[in-house]
């Protein structure tokens, strides 16, 4: 172990988001420990949670859903003690985000329930937002972690209540680019360029940063992920699932996450989620085919 005083921060998950904290921690001169399932050519690569527990005090944990979240806190469990926080970053199911939550106070640890807003590009500026759930003692001591990586932290509840809001603003993310694949869908079979549209939209009360994100990479056909279909389509499910369960009516949601499933059956589920667009962009070849 190092000894030179800085502070010691595991990352658990190296996907879009999780390299780009990582790298970011490093660069603030704390000491990095990091694990994924695939093993990856990072610097104090190690070889388990629990190593990473061992080693580090404050724990990311950017793992794909609430089953995967679970996991590693029980993985780590045997490690934990007083001396760690865990930080969820992942957006999960609110009842395995309030099961990791159990089994790491049962171990003496703090646990943060911390999604985040902010694509792979935020991720590489320090510009996250993220939203958070617990104690608020808690975030005040990983307070100068979280702001290496972040342009605003939001104190919102308890554990459990910052997935919810996640979800939720998800939902308006995905819903929102699907009827802007329409637009551009219904603008395109009209025969109207669209950058047209993206001059429209710029003007309209209905421009927003998404709209202004997402419409170029549309126009170009370009879906490199920075927020991939299938962990879209997961948090879908689990806003689908929260309706259900309190009651709530969810139309546009559900038509959206059948728009996404059917992506995800032609094996776009590692592309952007925005290519929900391709389907006019097939359409407009076989156009120009006849």
């Amino acid at each position: 172990m190092q000894s030179d005083g800085a502070e010691k921060v595991g990352v658990i998950g190296l996907g879009i988001i999780g390299n780009q904290v990582a790298a970011q921690l490093r660069e603030s001169g704390r000491h990095v420990y990091v694990w994924n399932r695939s093993p990856k050519p990072e610097p104090n690569f190690v070889s388990s949670p629990a190593e990473v527990a061992k080693l580090s005090e404050v724990i990311h944990i950017f793992v794909r859903d609430g089953e995967a979240l679970v996991e590693m806190v029980t993985a780590m469990k045997d490690e934990l003690c007083k001396r760690h926080t865990i930080v969820n970053n992942c957006t999960a199911d609110p009842e395995s985000v309030v099961k990791a939550y159990q089994i790491a106070i049962e171990a003496g640890a703090s646990f943060l329930d911390a999604p985040f807003t902010g694509s792979k590009l935020a991720a590489g500026n320090g510009a996250l937002v993220y939203y958070i759930g617990g104690d608020p003692a808690v975030l005040e001591k990983v307070t100068p972690v979280l702001e290496v990586t972040s342009k605003e932290i939001l104190y919102l509840g308890r554990v459990g209540e910052a997935t919810v809001l996640k979800i939720a603003t998800n939902m308006i993310t995905a819903t929102t680019v699907e009827v802007l694949s329409e637009a551009y869908g219904l603008v395109t079979a009209a025969g109207i360029n669209p950058d047209s549209l993206a001059q429209a939209i710029e003007h309209n009360a209905c421009g927003s940063a998404l709209t202004e994100m997402k419409l170029p990479t549309m126009i170009e056909r370009d879906y490199e992920p920075h927020f991939s279909l299938k962990n879209m389509f997961k948090d879908a499910q689990y806003a689908l699932s929260l309706g259900k369960s309190l009651g709530v009516d969810l139309p546009a949601a559900s038509t959206t996450a059948n728009i996404m499933f059917r992506a995800l059956k032609n094996d776009l589920g590692e592309k952007d989620f925005s290519v929900i667009a391709e389907r006019f962009q097939k359409a407009d070849e076989s156009e120009g085919e006849k």
